[in-house]
């Protein structure tokens, strides 16, 4: 039986292996993002089961479906609420709530065993997709309060061009050609836009969609953004996010 995990957290990921392997089952391999776990799936035999965190550090790790086919059972690790967890439920797909229980890790893979030995264990993924951003809060942040000396300054998210993150702090890009040092990672910062008018392009960068000046073809079938007033350093569409961004240009 091949288990692997796939899980942005590292200490996380090493403290779910070993209480997997604590009940007797030894994990093959534990992947960090959604681009190493493409990689990995493209190159390897798909696996029997993969432990999946929902929010890896490069995007939702629904992403990787779009570019790899996957037969495995999954077992989603997730933070999100309860009526999220409820309609994975329905969909005959087991979740562990984080922290991970030690009692509800071994239910789930007694119950991915009987599937196993049944050979039960498609799902259907699309349905788990369309019901986590169904459900998804809809309540998103229209401003930013941005502390500048002993002022403190609001900007309103249809005034922002893009965010941008450099030297491991993330910066505000307004539409009056200005950055402005925010108090958020850009994971948090994906979390609390609207994702019809904001896209996570790549690793360090979020644009606003009435931003967008030009998009021209770039290397390795990547795609490059030239903003308004915005030039700190290039935007480039990253390969594992062209399809989607394709289809949010269109929404």
């Amino acid at each position: 039986m091949k288990i692997i995990i796939i899980e942005d957290e590292k200490p996380a990921a090493r403290l779910l292996k070993r209480r997997v392997e604590k009940l007797g089952f030894e994990v093959s391999e534990m992947l960090h993002s959604v681009e190493e776990s493409v990689i990995w799936l493209q190159e390897n035999s798909a696996p029997d089961l993969i432990f999946l965190d929902i929010q890896l550090s490069d995007g939702l790790s629904f992403e990787i479906f779009n570019q790899v086919e996957i037969s495995s059972a999954i077992i989603f690790t997730t933070a999100y609420d309860e009526y999220v967890l409820k309609a994975f439920k329905l969909n005959s797909i087991d979740y562990l709530l984080k922290p991970v229980d030690e009692e509800e890790l071994k239910f789930a893979l007694e119950k991915f065993e009987k599937q196993f030995q049944s050979s039960q264990t498609s799902i259907d993924i699309d349905s788990i997709k369309k019901l986590f951003s169904t459900n998804k809060t809809q309540d998103f942040k229209e401003r930013y309060s941005i502390k500048i000396g002993n002022s403190i300054k609001i900007i309103e998210t249809e005034n922002i061009e893009c965010f941008f993150s450099e030297n491991k702090a993330s910066f505000i890009h307004t539409k009056e050609n200005k950055n402005y040092l925010v108090d958020y990672s850009l994971e948090k910062i994906e979390e609390q836009l609207d994702p019809k008018k904001f896209f996570r392009i790549n690793r360090s960068q979020i644009i606003r969609i009435d931003s967008i000046k030009e998009i021209t073809v770039y290397s390795n079938s990547r795609l490059k953004i030239i903003l308004q007033t915005y030039n700190e350093s290039e935007l480039i569409v990253s390969r594992e996010k062209v399809t989607d961004f394709k289809k949010w240009l269109e929404q």
